[in-house]
């Protein structure tokens, strides 16, 4: 089986406002505290993909990946399939695209969050079985673009693996594992600067992705 799969369609949501989830994205009242991870995931000739600035939060990481190109490229945009994100019915595929940049984090204990997953904003309640990864800002072109990510819960004690696959660049399924131990001990440093208001951050199930 491969690491990245097609995920189920996305659910039909109700017209109404949502609170924000811990899953959604860093929490709005804290810095955060890097970890100093920096890790080149995947290089060829003339492409790398790289995690950069790390920052754990008392409930996750965020970071940013990284494609960098020997030369500028014009037409391929890594991150066009709504920001890396591969959601059912905006492209009709049996298969994941190969010009797809597939990316995903493993868990010690098996778990794991992927692009491949589906929009983490679509899981409106209740604590996921499973990590979630979601997409932030990012931006680029030409030779470099990058892309921040929000990966939700903390790791697991134990070896944590970052894995990406792009068959159309030549970039074969790479998997790099280390030790979660840095990540959870940048986020135990973490300070809330206030209390989180439980709407900051929500949204309208009328702003869910086009299908």
């Amino acid at each position: 089986m491969s690491f990245f799969e097609l995920p189920p369609p996305p659910p039909e949501l109700p017209e109404h406002t949502f609170e924000r989830q811990p899953w959604w994205g860093a929490p709005t009242n804290e810095l955060g505290v890097s970890t100093g991870l920096r890790l080149v995931l995947a290089r060829t000739d003339d492409i790398a993909i790289a995690l950069i600035d790390a920052i754990a939060f008392s409930a996750g990481v965020e970071f940013t990946l990284a494609v960098l190109r020997r030369l500028p490229a014009t037409e391929i945009d890594p991150f066009d399939h709504a920001f890396g994100m591969f959601i059912p019915g905006r492209k009709a595929a049996e298969e994941l695209p190969r010009d797809l940049l597939r990316f995903g984090v493993q868990f010690a204990d098996g778990r794991k969050a992927t692009t491949t997953g589906g929009p983490a904003m679509l899981v409106e309640s209740d604590p996921p079985a499973s990590p979630l990864l979601s997409p932030g800002g990012g931006g680029g072109g030409g030779a470099r673009w990058d892309q921040s990510f929000w990966l939700w819960p903390l790791p697991t004690p134990g070896p944590v693996a970052f894995v990406v696959e792009w068959p159309s660049e030549g970039i074969e399924l790479t998997r790099h594992e280390l030790d979660a131990a840095p990540i959870l001990d940048a986020s135990r440093g973490s300070e809330a600067l206030w209390p989180e208001p439980p709407d900051a951050g929500g949204w309208s199930s009328s702003e869910q992705l086009a299908q």
